[in-house]
């Protein structure tokens, strides 16, 4: 058995929106954090208190798209509607056993609505530094083919590495 690659960074990525070709003059993404709705629990049989997850139910999430320059590729997070965003990671991992790099796709799927956009400081000679930020309400993350984390908030699904943990839910629902 070999050993495990040696993940080192994000080589490089590329973000296409609504299946346009590249968007060009963006900076970095940040992608947004998954956090639980929870509840405090507490009463006879426990001793204090617990923060229990509502099981497939996430907070609000945004994905930060942020841009060096102002330009056409802004139009789209302008427009009141959905998006559909597909970025493509590149992570730069040292294989031991082959003693080379290599590189492992990663993808990141959003649908979201735009709720926010700062065009950023104009200043001579100087990236604009803006952003913008998408409410997320579909999100699928995978590495090298395979899907790690699946979510939809308007279909109630929540699937991590292939097992869907809403699917009890959606039936006690009628879904």
């Amino acid at each position: 058995m070999g050993q495990k690659n040696i993940p080192e960074k994000l080589n490089d990525f590329r973000v296409y929106v609504n299946g346009s070709t590249d968007s060009k003059g963006i900076s970095d993404l940040q992608l947004p954090p998954l956090e639980s709705m929870t509840e405090t629990v507490s009463g006879g049989g426990i001793a204090g208190e617990y923060e229990s997850p509502n099981i497939g139910h996430l907070g609000s999430m945004k994905l930060t798209i942020n841009w060096t320059v102002l330009n056409d590729d802004l139009t789209e997070f302008l427009k009141p509607q959905t998006l559909m965003i597909d970025c493509r990671l590149a992570n730069q991992e040292y294989n031991p056993t082959k003693g080379k790099h290599e590189f492992v796709p990663n993808k990141v799927l959003v649908r979201g609505i735009p709720t926010s956009n700062d065009p950023g400081k104009a200043e001579k000679g100087t990236p604009y530094e803006g952003s913008s930020e998408v409410e997320v309400l579909y999100m699928k993350l995978e590495r090298d083919g395979r899907t790690i984390l699946e979510f939809d908030k308007i279909n109630y699904i929540y699937k991590v590495d292939g097992v869907d943990y809403m699917a009890d839910l959606r039936e006690a629902l009628g879904m």
